[in-house]
């Protein structure tokens, strides 16, 4: 022990260190601070080897380390601190107690908090210990749990109970072994501590000042509420006074008892000083302490300090603190001396309890240290997973944030209908090649209804991937010229119902999100447009996206851009200067246009593909045809004809065939297969002639089957078709044995069903697409019919005409934006829009030539668009030029029609775009008959106008019943008492409409009672004679007369009586009408009652007071 050279060694990076060579076992880390004063830091205790030091203190420069170099039995050799220490902690002293040869540890000046195991220690008073200034606190185990335990003080919630965060590990059994034995020699004997401190203090009397008792009159404790005021540097005793009523009153010490007593039990640690007492009083009773388990800890708090938590499960610990202060505001700072000598005298104690040879049986400190290293790389390889998952998680919520659409379910299902070998010709074309070859290209195509457009689609998104999996690309971009190492490849579909989430930002980000799908590390930029947005719960706007989807298409160095629809493609036009961009489209010439120059091919089925659909299906047919190839070759021949490259109906004709009993029956039907403009009307009603014909259930189940799907309110899916189908009157619960396979019930379909594999969706083909196709037949190019004859021979020879011109509209609002397409470029034909627009708007369903006659004829595609409502179509046909205000042949415009069929969303766009508010036709009629009155009064539309019958929309409104739009004019301040064309009011055109809450909104707002309509009868008479008790009463309260005659001469009681309404006849007699008033015959209403037989009348006026006699 003559060198500290021996155990101790210093590096260039590293301070004094233990060294481990020695294989020094460790005993305990005696965490000493806090109580003892602010510098000592932890006791560390270590085998005896002769030539090494076993126990060592933490502590920091300066303070208690003198209290503990004092208290040790002699101090050996200091050495100085080493800037570079890893470990945190320096050697400052070494000392010897016993036979344990002792380091005292130095951390840097300042280091605090538990990850530098730095705190001071304060007392908890409770009922049940006295705890004083000057007294030890030593860690004890209570219930199976450490002495000390680490809770969260994060954050102080009044009426909420802390939440307990771990336990400090037990300390070794060799401690506890000697603290209880040491508990029980002070029992017996008494400790020597106070006497040990003050032989300290008289060898070396410089401490006295620092480190003896302070007076006990020091020693107070406020009262909880009591708080020391904030940067109030005067003593407690000045800033808080010491008044008996601001005091915790307490006994004095007897002289049987120690001034300074040992106290065992639980201290708790956290990472912040405990000095409030409010809070320290709520965590030092029994039930303060809220576990991780629910469970509320036991036990009293003794002690708070804010260093073992820094070592909790590393190291066995024991603590010792003495108590400087009590955990409130009121810091004491002459007892943290004195404290400190109290804390290190006890731990000498302590010392001499434990044999050396006891030490042997202990690990080595570096076996320790070791198992402390392995843990933190266990923690950290855990943490790192646990950030990957993090990561990975943050990654796919920004993704899912910019849109929940997942068009991978589409492309896995549009590619398994595919027939095997179809569309290679198409893959193979030199249009297809040169695309993939030249970067920044575009290769559009086009393909009628039905063309197989969706599939060819499929089939170029799997070939991309295909390249890009297989290293089909090469990239000179790239880092070493790696294949495929950074290309983007990102797609399309809109026929799926989404209309509603296909705006174009709706698109932009679904791009955006495919093309950041493939990276690790998410954009900076996508990032930065999430945190931009999440926060305030907002979306980016297409500008935004946009700009982000430039950014990402920049890091690849190809980029590939797939779209099944082009009604919506400007959104994309920002994004194609870098990217290959593939479109299919329905033959428009607005969209083709924006495409000159572009590479182009033309998507049809051709009969080879055709061939092979038929070929990858003919064994659905009968058993004879697979037996014949000649029959095959028939079917295959006969199909193809017929079609005219549209695989949709392909399809339906090979349907058709399935079930057929014989060679000539299967023939027969083959040259009836419809070619032309009656091929999709003949096509689903041969579908439909089959179901009529199938056996047992198969009809019915066929049926019911089509008309859920058709009328459900939203796609469904095939387990709800199923049990949909499988419910019967009656049921209590759904009968299991009564669900149909859903294989059965497409099958009876008849090929008019189909399932979407991947989404588990069932469908019918798509309405708008065949009325649509069929309304744009060459059968109807001649336009509108002039004379009857031809009009008439026109609906004998389409008898789907009436229905597609007239419901079209309504199935397109579901509609995809392939049929969207279709639409458009339906409305570029004039002609066939004309034909149609025929038989649309005729108020009868008759279709008779002098209705239809009379139909406008100039109509425009904006016309028929804001007729049936299709938003988003009149959205394309403003921006392609058509005018909000053009006229048709009767001088309607869009507004008027939009306004007149009620479709409030049509009218606020066509305002915004510059639309009349208040246009006539030729009838003078205004869309006022029907508006959204708000959105027109707005745009200063006149409320007082006139039709050509003399209405005002105040009549209009009422004799329609809209309340809504009756108490917006009336808001307004219209005229109440204007006339219509039948010389009505408001008032008693709402009386004899029966609209109970228009008359009284009129009675409320000062409507007239009495002016009388064209034949002289008031509103109350009119209310009678419809029998109207409600509005009767209405009016009778309202303040009108009960003694107004009409033309007839008949009061209201009169009328009343004569039409036997009793309730009237009460309400008028509570009314305080008089009762004995005559008619112009001299009767009175007893006499009327009686001639009348209305015995109830007769007793009811006799009641009331009525005089008996009346004239004969």
């Amino acid at each position: 022990m003559q060198s500290l050279n021996h155990t101790t060694r210093t590096t260039e990076n590293e301070g004094p260190v233990v060294d481990a060579s020695h294989k020094n076992h460790i005993l305990a880390l005696l965490p000493v601070a806090g109580l003892l004063g602010s510098e000592i830091r932890y006791l560390w205790i270590f085998e005896p080897v002769a030539t090494s030091y076993s126990p060592t203190f933490h502590t920091s420069p300066k303070g208690p380390i003198v209290a503990h170099a004092q208290a040790w039995d002699r101090r050996v050799q200091s050495t100085e601190n080493s800037a570079g220490n890893k470990i945190m902690y320096s050697v400052d002293t070494t000392c010897r107690v016993g036979k344990h040869n002792v380091i005292i540890a130095v951390l840097p000046d300042g280091e605090e908090g538990t990850s530098y195991a730095a705190s001071i220690g304060g007392g908890a008073l409770t009922k049940k210990h006295d705890i004083r200034l000057g007294d030890v606190v030593v860690s004890a185990p209570r219930d199976g749990k450490g002495g000390v335990f680490q809770y969260d003080f994060g954050k102080t919630v009044q009426d909420q109970v802390f939440r307990l965060t771990g336990f400090l590990n037990h300390p070794p059994i060799i401690l506890r072994t000697a603290a209880n034995g040491l508990k029980a020699r002070y029992e017996i004997d008494g400790h020597q501590l106070e006497t040990s401190i003050e032989t300290i203090l008289e060898n070396k009397p410089r401490l006295r000042k620092k480190y003896q008792r302070p007076q006990e009159n020091s020693d107070r404790v406020y009262r909880s509420g009591v708080i020391h005021p904030r940067n109030n540097v005067a003593s407690c005793v000045t800033a808080c006074g010491s008044d008996a009523s601001s005091l915790v009153l307490r006994p004095e010490r007897t002289m049987e008892e120690d001034n300074l007593i040992i106290h065992y039990g639980l201290i708790a640690s956290a990472n912040h000083l405990m000095n409030d007492a409010l809070v320290r009083d709520v965590l030092a009773s029994e039930k303060g302490i809220l576990t991780n388990e629910g469970g509320i800890a036991g036990n009293e708090v003794l002690c708070f300090e804010k260093e073992a938590a820094g070592l909790m499960n590393h190291f066995p610990c024991l603590v010792i603190r003495g108590i400087c202060d009590y955990s409130d505001s009121h810091a004491n700072m002459e007892w943290q001396g004195y404290a400190a000598m109290a804390a290190a005298s006890y731990a000498k104690d302590l010392l001499y309890r434990i044999p050396p040879k006891k030490i042997n049986a202990e690990r080595t400190i570096n076996h320790i240290l070791a198992d402390v290293q392995g843990k933190i790389t266990d923690v950290s390889t855990s943490v790192g997973r646990l950030l990957s998952i993090q990561n990975d998680q943050k990654h796919q919520t920004i993704l899912d944030w910019l849109t929940p659409i997942n068009y991978a379910s589409q492309q896995h299902d549009f590619l398994s209908r595919r027939q095997t070998g179809t569309g290679r010709w198409f893959l193979d074309s030199h249009e297809y090649r040169a695309w993939l070859e030249i970067d920044g290209q575009t290769l559009f195509c086009q393909g009628i209804p039905g063309s197989g457009k969706t599939i060819m689609t499929s089939l170029v998104v799997e070939d991309l991937l295909g390249r890009v999996r297989s290293g089909g690309f090469h990239d000179d971009r790239a880092e070493g010229g790696s294949a495929g190492g950074s290309i983007g490849i990102a797609y399309l579909y809109c026929n799926f119902r989404r209309q509603h989430e296909q705006q174009a930002e709706d698109l932009l980000a679904s791009l955006l999100k495919q093309l950041v799908k493939g990276h690790n590390c998410l954009p900076q930029n996508v990032q930065e447009l999430y945190d931009r947005h999440k926060a305030d719960q907002t979306r980016p706007d297409f500008d935004e996206i946009s700009s982000a989807l430039k950014s990402v298409i920049s890091i690849h160095s190809r980029v590939f851009i797939i779209v099944d629809a082009l009604d919506e493609c400007q959104a994309l036009n920002k994004c194609r200067s870098r990217a290959n961009f593939f479109a299919t489209s329905r033959p428009m010439l607005d969209i083709e246009k924006r495409f000159d120059g572009c590479f182009s091919r033309h998507i049809f089925a051709n009969d080879e593909d055709i061939g092979m659909y038929i070929n990858g299906h003919i064994s659905q047919l009968p058993d004879f045809v697979s037996k014949r190839p000649s029959l095959q070759e028939e079917v295959k021949r006969g199909i193809i004809k017929a079609v005219g490259g549209m695989f949709l109906l392909a399809q339906l004709h090979l349907d058709s065939l399935v079930g057929k009993r014989s060679p000539a029956a299967l023939r027969a039907t083959l040259e009836k297969l419809p070619t032309g403009s009656e091929a999709y009307p003949e096509a689903y009603k041969e579908a439909m002639l089959r179901i009529g014909r199938q056996v047992g259930d198969q009809e019915e189940l066929a049926k019911q089957a089509l008309a859920w799907i058709t009328c459900a309110k939203r796609p469904l899916t095939t387990v709800e078709l199923q049990h949909g189908l499988a419910i019967r009157a009656g049921d209590s619960k759904l009968d299991g044995e009564n669900v149909s396979e859903i294989e059965d019930i497409v099958s009876v379909c008849a090929g008019l069903v189909t399932v979407d594999r991947e989404s588990d969706i069932v469908q019918l083909f798509d309405i708008t697409t065949i009325c649509i196709t069929y309304l744009s037949f060459t059968a109807f190019e001649t336009g509108f019919c002039e004379v009857e004859e031809e009009y008439q021979g026109r609906l004998r020879s389409n008898q789907l005409y009436c229905y597609a011109a007239r419901y079209w509209g309504y199935h397109s609002l579901s509609a995809t934006r392939d049929v969207k397409a279709l639409i458009l470029h339906f409305l570029q034909s004039r002609s066939n829009m004309s034909a149609s627009i025929q038989v649309i708007m005729p108020d009868r369903d008759d279709y008779c030539f002098h209705n239809c006659l009379y139909e406008p004829t100039e109509t425009s595609g904006i016309h028929l668009t804001a007729y049936f409502g299709l938003l988003n179509t009149i959205e394309h046909l403003l921006e392609t030029g058509q005018h909000a205000d053009y006229k048709d042949s009767h001088g309607r415009t869009p507004l008027w029609l939009a306004a007149k069929e009620g479709h409030d969303k049509v009218v606020s766009l066509l305002l915004e775009n510059g639309a009349d508010p208040d246009p006539n036709d030729h009838d003078q009629r205004t869309p006022l008959d029907e508006a959204i009155f708000k959105l027109l009064i707005e745009r200063g539309a006149d409320l007082e106008s006139r039709d050509g019958e003399g209405w005002s929309p105040l009549s209009r409104a009422v004799g329609r019943g809209h309340e809504a739009i009756v108490k917006l004019l009336v808001e307004r301040g219209v005229d109440l008492e204007s006339r219509d064309g039948d010389g009505s009011s408001p008032l008693s055109c709402a009386v004899r409409k029966g609209y109970d809450a228009i008359v009284k909104l009129l009675i409320e707002k000062g409507a007239d009672l009495e002016p009388r309509d064209k034949v002289g009868w008031t509103s109350l008479t009119l209310a009678i004679y419809n029998g109207d008790r409600s509005i009767a009463k209405l009016l009778i309260e309202g303040g009108a007369d009960l003694e107004s005659r009409g033309r007839d001469g008949m009061s209201p009681l009169f009328s009343a009586i004569e039409r036997g309404y009793m309730d009237i006849v009460k309400l008028l007699i509570e009314g305080g009408v008089d009762m004995d008033l005559e008619d112009a015959m001299g009767q009175t209403a007893l006499s009327l009652a009686f001639k009348r037989d209305r015995e109830a009348a007769v007793q009811l006026l006799l009641e009331k007071g009525a005089n008996p006699a009346w004239p004969c």
